[in-house]
Formats: C-alpha cells, sequence, structure tokens
C-alpha cells in the first residue's frame, strides 16, 4: 500500500515510498530545472520514460527561444515523439521538476502521457512569480467575461475543413 503524507506547507498529498526508479528520474528532471538557469532558460526540467529507459528530456527555453510555449514539459513532449517518430506517448511517465501548468497538462493529456510525477508544486511556483492561476480562473469563466476577448465567426465556411477530415478516409486520427 502506497505511504501518502501531506506537504505541511502546501496541505497536500506528498508520495513517500518512492521507489530508486522513480527517485532517479525525478532527481533527472531536478538537475535539468537547476541547469537551465544557467543556460539562460526557467527553473523547470522534465524528463519522459517508458518502461523505465529514459525516451527524453526537456528544459524550460521560453526566453532563450521566445517561444511562450516551450515549457519544460512540452519541450519534453517534442524530444520525445520526434525521437520516437509518433504522436502517441502512450505508456509514458513524465517527471517534472514542477506540476505541470494548464498548457502542459492539456499537452500531456494530448500527448497520451499516463503517469505525471512533478516536485515542486503550483503553489511553489507562484511563490517565486510563475503563478498561473489566472489561466484556470480564465477557464472557469463565461466568454465574455474573460479578459482575452473572444469573437466567433464564419462557422459555416471553417466546417468545410470538418467535413473533408471527416469524409478522409485515409486520415491517421489522434
Amino acid at each position: 500500500m502506497k505511504e501518502i503524507r501531506f506537504d505541511k506547507q502546501n496541505g497536500l498529498p506528498e508520495r513517500s515510498d518512492i521507489s530508486p526508479e522513480d527517485r532517479a528520474f525525478m532527481k533527472m528532471a531536478i538537475e535539468l530545472s537547476i541547469e537551465n538557469i544557467d543556460n539562460g532558460g526557467g527553473p523547470f526540467g522534465a524528463v519522459i520514460v517508458r518502461d523505465g529507459k529514459l525516451i527524453a528530456t526537456g528544459a524550460n527555453r521560453v526566453t532563450p527561444n521566445n517561444d511562450p510555449t516551450a515549457h519544460a514539459e512540452v519541450m519534453a513532449i517534442r524530444n520525445a515523439c520526434s525521437r520516437l517518430q509518433t504522436f502517441d506517448l502512450s505508456g509514458c511517465t513524465v517527471y517534472t521538476s514542477c506540476e505541470p501548468c494548464p498548457m502542459c497538462l492539456s499537452a500531456l493529456y494530448w500527448a497520451g502521457i499516463e503517469r505525471i510525477c512533478y516536485a515542486n508544486t503550483k503553489r511553489d511556483a507562484a511563490a517565486i512569480n510563475f503563478d498561473d492561476s489566472f489561466i484556470y480562473d480564465q477557464l472557469r469563466l463565461d466568454y465574455d467575461r474573460r479578459s482575452i476577448h473572444c469573437e466567433h465567426f464564419m462557422r459555416d465556411e471553417a466546417l468545410e475543413a470538418f467535413r473533408k477530415w471527416e469524409d478522409t478516409v485515409d486520415k491517421v486520427e489522434y
């Protein structure tokens, strides 16, 4: 049975019965996050593993790459998919130095990741000004109340692509 303890600072459950393999891969993600600061990136690292084998790593490259989507988990997904020549990372585990933000969490779901292991929490990230709570808040709002104005138009024209996709017999579904 898994032993669970509660992190006193955050009040969140934290595993304490960590396998040596889990500990080693998490240590790798944490080391990437620390090294990445010296390489001009943010303090985030991630590794993707399948069947106990390292598939790919990623570190936060938002500012060096001028890419707001270049978070550690997204970079690791890109590297893993490139290495495996697939968009499907079923059966993989991600070890990430920090709890994934909403974008990364969504990407991990889209990639088919089976398990997410994280060290720092989103509260820890918020404490150093990496606060993504505003995104969660925005997602709960109706479109007309969000800070980014959303406009919906030309649906009938756009549906042409969806009809073509639906009628395509040799498509690769994902």
